[in-house]
């Protein structure tokens, strides 16, 4: 039977690489020249320190366009509140991957709410979706594009 999966993965290097752009363009702006402010990866969190909580916003500002320009989509990225001191003010930016299960019942559910003859079943951070025919799992891919999630959605592993 045809199948594929559905993911949300991120990758660790573009993110990487994305990070380091974000810390070279901060050295580069004059706003932030010899301000001290950085942005730090560890483990798929982002942790931006400034001077000012202002710059915070403009250094997110910055971290979605590095990001957009390395192909990974801002939507996987979940921003905490800023916490500032007299000194300091720091910001933490979650990456989100994989698909949990809240997300993933929501997947189920939208297929089968559609009516569309495929099954989808959930396996640990990936929903697998199986059909008779290929092109039912096609309109399932077209559905699930069109529908707009908190996580970007890739589709892989497409079995005939």
């Amino acid at each position: 039977m045809p199948s594929f999966d559905i993911v949300s993965e991120l990758n660790s290097h573009e993110c990487a690489n994305a990070v380091d752009q974000a810390n070279r363009e901060l050295a580069q702006r004059f706003d932030f020249k010899d301000s001290g402010a950085t942005f730090a990866l560890q483990d798929a969190v982002i942790s931006l320190e400034a001077p000012a909580e202002y710059q915070l916003k403009q250094m997110l500002d910055i971290l979605t366009t590095r990001l957009a320009k390395r192909g990974l989509d801002p939507k996987c990225m979940e921003v905490e509140d800023a916490h500032s001191n007299l000194a300091r003010a720091r910001q933490q930016v979650t990456l989100r991957h994989g698909i949990d299960g809240e997300s993933g019942r929501k997947i189920t559910r939208l297929i089968k709410d559609a009516k569309l003859k495929v099954q989808a079943t959930i396996q640990g951070d990936k929903v697998r979706v199986t059909g008779k025919k290929r092109d039912d799992l096609q309109e399932a891919i077209q559905l699930l594009r069109k529908t707009d999630f908190d996580r970007p959605l890739q589709f892989e592993n497409f079995r005939d």
